[in-house]
Order: structure tokens, then sequence, then C-alpha cells
């Protein structure tokens, strides 16, 4: 258990952590502005996904391994030792001198950031009380949403100004300063690891991990190449029932298979795990909706997605004063509600809707997002062993990830086979056109006869991925229902 001595270290440790959060958000996306540059110095183009996706399923397989040492051996060092290895995986991408190494020392970054979502959000439960914890979760999540904003813009002026090794190199100072600050201000009781890692658990998960992660990044891709993709789904069914075999005879095992007996647990993850898929979309495609169709410039596009990320911070001051007096159920009902709305307003709306109305729709969405993933995080906590914590706190954190990963390559899918339809109906057309129309900067140079059927083609395939962004919404709603029998049971 962390214990804090006085209320300015709880306030310092609170900025570490949004920092350190911040840090590993803005990570995940400032590499897209810079990557252009970066192909054309490293060269390697065909690896350039890879860039990305190692980013991502390093960290994903990491999550969990973090969650259960941070229970065990301590929050702290935990977190610092993540946060050591994100800082040196940062150094050694800048270094890189060849894509393959690049992605070497990206996939060691993203080991790193895995520990960086899940350790915050534990420590944030060990040292607030539940009102104020929802509120700082809330702050500490929108630091996703705020990334997401300023990213371009950084990276674009570090590509400019400096060179894209430091876009990695400017972790380094940032995380020390981090580093020292949870070092000098977050006080905690000494952990006594009594038992062993359970090496046979991670391996299988890892297995598994790895496997349905790198299916779903071949399903993105063009053309699918579908016996891997068959073989990558028989690993993930093997390696899942041996990780489940395993967890069942394991002295601790890393994840312990009875807490998928508690009922809200398990439902706030399947919630939290849809929620999070349709929010990937909801990120990625409405950019391309506002320059596409509406021919906005990035920045603009961008801004259309913040006012999201202030009403998160709404909507988890929301989940606070609301988990006090009613059941998770019932939150999870109206954040829902408030999701289930924009998405129905997204699938319903008009190609040239007005930007205005894609500002309203994200103060919607946002304090869906906020209400949705706060209740979630808190409500798995309290179902658990205050020694399962850090494991409860990861595993939550996994679902995200894991939604975000595997809804963007199905949201891929459905964008691409739309638009090659609408390509192959629509005479004069082609997909060269449509990567043109989508960069305001291109658009331009296409011709004003072409441009409405175009874009005509665009809203199509975006629409087709906001339907399936719907169901993901209906299908969470359904899920929540299978826990209305603790609808009136409120967490102390």
């Amino acid at each position: 258990m962390t214990k804090t001595a006085t209320k300015s270290n709880v306030t310092l440790v609170t900025i570490a952590l949004f920092v350190a959060t911040f840090m590993a958000a803005i990570e995940g996306t400032i590499v897209s502005t810079a990557m252009p540059t970066i192909v054309g110095d490293l060269r390697g183009v065909s690896l350039m996904n890879w860039v990305f996706s190692i980013f991502l399923l390093t960290n994903a397989i990491a999550t969990p391994i973090y969650g259960k040492l941070a229970d065990s051996v301590g929050r702290k060092p935990m977190f610092i030792g993540g946060i050591l290895i994100f800082i040196f995986g940062s150094v050694m991408s800048g270094l890189s001198h060849s894509m393959v190494v690049l992605i070497f020392w990206r996939a060691v970054q993203g080991i790193g950031a895995g520990s960086i979502m899940p350790i915050s959000n534990t420590i944030i439960a060990d040292i607030y009380p539940l009102e104020k914890r929802a509120q700082v979760l809330g702050l500490n999540s929108s630091a996703w949403g705020i990334a997401s904003v300023i990213a371009p813009l950084l990276g674009g002026f570090i590509v400019d100004h400096l060179s894209w090794h430091w876009i990695f190199f400017i972790n380094l100072p940032i995380g020390l300063i981090v580093m020292m600050m949870v070092q000098l201000f977050l006080h905690e009781d000494k952990h006594h690891a009594e038992s062993k890692m359970d090496i046979m658990g991670t391996t299988w998960l890892t297995i598994m991990l790895l496997a349905v992660m790198y299916a779903f990044q071949l399903v993105g891709q063009d053309p699918i190449n579908w016996q891997i993709v068959a073989a990558c789904f028989l690993v993930t069914i093997i390696a899942t029932v041996m990780f489940i075999r395993t967890e069942r005879l394991a002295a601790d095992p890393l994840i312990p298979m009875e807490l998928f007996d508690n009922r809200t647990f398990v439902v706030q993850n399947i919630v939290v795990f849809l929620v999070s898929g349709f929010l990937i979309g909801y990120e990625v495609y409405l950019p391309d909706w506002t320059q596409g169709i509406l021919g906005l410039r990035a920045s603009m596009a961008g801004f259309a997605v913040t006012p999201s990320s202030l009403m998160w911070i709404v909507g988890s001051f929301l989940a606070g004063k609301l988990l006090a007096r009613t059941s998770p159920y019932r939150i999870i009902n109206l954040s829902l509600f408030f999701i289930l709305t924009g998405a129905i307003i997204m699938v319903l709306i008009p190609a040239y809707t007005p930007f205005v109305a894609f500002l309203g729709i994200s103060m919607i969405c946002g304090t869906g997002f906020g209400l949705t993933v706060t209740t979630s995080i808190i409500s798995v906590q309290n179902e658990v062993k205050p020694t399962q914590i850090g494991v409860a706190t990861s595993f939550n954190t996994l679902c995200r990830t894991l939604g975000q990963t595997l809804m963007i390559s199905i949201f891929g899918i459905v964008m691409n086979m739309t638009m090659l339809r609408g390509v192959r109906q629509t005479k004069g057309t082609s997909l060269k056109m449509m990567d043109k129309l989508i960069n305001p900067l291109t658009a331009n140079e296409l011709s004003d006869k072409i441009l409405p059927a175009l874009r005509q083609v665009l809203y199509d395939s975006l629409h087709n991925v906001f339907v399936v962004g719907l169901i993901l919404i209906v299908i969470a709603y359904v899920a929540n229902l299978a826990d209305r029998k603790n609808k009136k049971q409120r967490i102390n």
C-alpha cells in the first residue's frame, strides 16, 4: 500500500503521474508526424507500419506483468523501472541508423510504456479516496485526448526546427524529472515478494497476445495473407486454453482466475473494451471527415475532438459523485446513453454537416467516455482484494489497449472495402485520388468536377465505419444488462 506524508506530496506525485501518462500518450502518435522524414532518412517504407505496431504489441504484453509486479514488489520500483526502460528505448530509438534497429528499440520503448498507465492508476487508487480518485483518474486519462491534439503540432515543430531524432530524445529529460519526483515524494511500505513470478502463465499470455494482435495487424493490410491469419488465430486459441489451465493450477497466478467469477469485474472490462474500440475509431476517422469532406486544415480537424478531452474530465467528475450514490450498473447505463447518442448522430448526419456540429458531438461523446472509463477503473479496483488492485487495474488497461488495437484493424477493413467498392462504381476515380482528397494540402490538385463524387465515396466509407462503431456501443449496453442484478449495489 502506498502512503504519502503530506498533501503537497500527493499533488507533486499526481503531477508526475500526469506528465508520465502524457509522455507515453504523445509518443504513440507523435511518431506518425515525423514518419515521412524518418522513412526518407532511414529508408524502408515497407517496414513503416511496424514502427507503430511493435510499440502497441510490447506495450500490451508488458501491461499485465507490471500489474502483477506492482502488487508483489511495489508500485514505486516498478513504475520507476518502467520509466527507465522507456527513456532508454527512446534514446536508442533516436540514435537508430536503420528501420530494423528503430523497430527493435521501439519494442523496448513499448515494454517501458506498459508500466505507465496501469501503475499510475494503481497509485492514484492508493493515495486518493473514492470521489476525489474519480476526478484525478479523469484528469490523468485526459492526457491521451490532449496528446492527440498536441502531438501533430509538436511533431511538426520538432521535425521542422530540429530533427526527427528529437521526438525521441525529448523523453530523456522529461522521464528523468518524473523519476526524480516519484522517488522523492511517493512513500510506500516495503514489499516482500514471497512468491515466484508465474513464468508459464506469463509465457502463454505473451504468446496469446502476440498472436492475436499480429493477426489483426495482418487483417488490416492489403492484400491479406489468410493462411498466416488463420495460423495466428489457431495459436491464439491454443495459448488461451493453456493460459487458463496454467493459471488455475498456479500457486500465485499472473491473473487469478477467480477474478472472472465476479460478474461486475467481467462486465466492466467487456464494456471498456468495446467503448475503447469506438473511441479509437471516433478519434482516428473524425479528422478524415473534417479534412476530406469539409476541406478543413489538419489543425482545425484536430480541434474537432478537443471538446471530447475536456468533457472527459467533466464525465470523470460526475462519475466520482455518482459512485458514492448509485451502482456502476446504472452509471454505465447513463454513460452509454451519452455515447450511444453521439454514435447515432454520427451515423445519421449528412456529409456536409457544419464543423460546429462536430464540436457538440465531441462534447456528448467525451462526457460518456469519462463516465465509462473512470467508472470501469474504480469498479474493478473495488471488486478485488487490496493485494490484487495492481493486477485488476492492469487487466482493465489491457482491455482498453486491446479494444483500440483490434478495432482499428476492423475499422480499417470496413473503410478500405467500402472505399474500393465506391471507386470501382464511380467512373474517373481511383484510390490515389482518395489519398489526395483526405489530405487538404493535396485536395486542391483534384478537379472540381470529380470532388463531389470522391467526397461521396469517402462519406459512404466513414458512414460504414461509424455504423460498426454504433454496433459496438449497442453490444456494450447489452453486456451491461448482465450486471443488472447488482443495479442497487454501490461502491463503498
